[in-house]
């Protein structure tokens, strides 16, 4: 298990660094640079430009931009928005809460749902209830999930007044159940593709291990049905289930950032499209390296979960 995690840390930290050199030069490949925004100010002049070049570093070479950015994220020194001059840790700290309240709701809903309504559809096969989550999720899978947002804004709270549109509290703060209500139309959207998606995995694995001899023997002891798919199949199951949620997290991580950007969410989503649309390199940069670390800290801890839940795995140096 040691010489695992440390060629699994190993290759997670290369994986970290090429995400890192790649971000870093599409970002600065990109027409206009970071101060394209300045140039279209007309009283902007030419002095004031290289004045805000040197003072952020912007006229030194790309890779001694790269080495400096790189030795102050690793010391924890991530550096100033070019927009207001804030520290970019700090910045992103205080969106990383609500982007984690989103996210953590949205996937706990997604696990319940998903896998209830798979093992439902795999044991009332070729039945109504088979294919309507079939069908359910199919248009989950088939349609965008701004799609969806913007149904659920036009639907829940424009044409029934039901839930808020967007925010994530009302003006003033609000208590508890206002905040709940802020936050289930975003859970929502965002846990509909991720239920689609554990509906069908869930399906077919428990498909598979209805018809093994362990399943049968266990229902001939006299086991009951409950116990026999809940106790022998879906422990059977959570394997591929685990590794596809390792899987999900890039998606869930994408889907945040446009759920957050259609109901204005104030987590990490909506603030890197703000600072893409304004160029601020430093701050989407840590958004970047932040999403990248809990990819591969997902994909990492998936694999432990695997290996713990099947003693047929052995985690080796391989």
């Amino acid at each position: 298990m040691a010489r695992y995690l440390r060629n699994r840390i190993g290759q997670s930290l290369l994986l970290l660094l090429g995400v890192s050199v790649i971000g870093f030069a599409l970002m600065h490949l990109a027409p206009g640079g970071p101060l394209a925004v300045y140039t279209l100010n007309p009283t902007v002049t030419a002095q004031d430009i290289e004045r805000v070049k040197h003072q952020f570093g912007l006229d030194q070479p790309v890779y001694v931009q790269y080495v400096k950015w790189a030795f102050g994220l690793v010391t924890g020194h991530w550096g100033y928005s070019f927009f207001g001059g804030r520290p970019v840790g700090s910045i992103v700290l205080e969106r990383i809460p609500a982007t984690l309240e989103l996210m953590g709701s949205s996937l706990a809903l997604a696990l319940i749902v998903g896998v209830a309504s798979g093992i439902l559809a795999a044991v009332r096969r070729n039945t109504i209830i088979d294919y309507a989550t079939a069908t359910a999720a199919m248009l989950a899978l088939s349609l965008p999930t701004f799609w969806f947002g913007l149904l659920g804004i036009y639907v829940f709270a424009q044409t029934l007044g039901w839930l808020p549109a967007g925010g994530i509290a009302s003006t003033g703060g609000g208590g508890l159940l206002d905040r709940l209500l802020h936050l289930l139309l975003p859970m929502l959207v965002l846990a509909f593709v991720l239920v689609a998606q554990w509906s069908r995995y869930t399906r077919s694995a428990m498909l598979e291990i209805l018809t093994q001899d362990y399943m049968r023997t266990a229902r001939a002891k006299g086991l009951g049905p409950a116990r026999v798919l809940l106790g022998h199949g879906l422990r059977a199951a959570l394997v591929p289930l685990v590794t596809l949620a390792g899987l999900q997290l890039p998606l869930l991580v994408g889907g945040a950032l446009v759920t957050e950007t259609v109901f204005s969410w104030p987590g990490m989503g909506l603030l890197f499209v703000n600072a893409l649309g304004m160029r601020d390199y430093p701050v989407l940069m840590a958004i970047l390296m932040v999403g990248a670390l809990v990819v591969v800290l997902g994909n990492l801890l998936a694999d432990i979960i695997v290996a713990l839940i099947d003693p047929r795995i052995k985690l080796t140096h391989v």
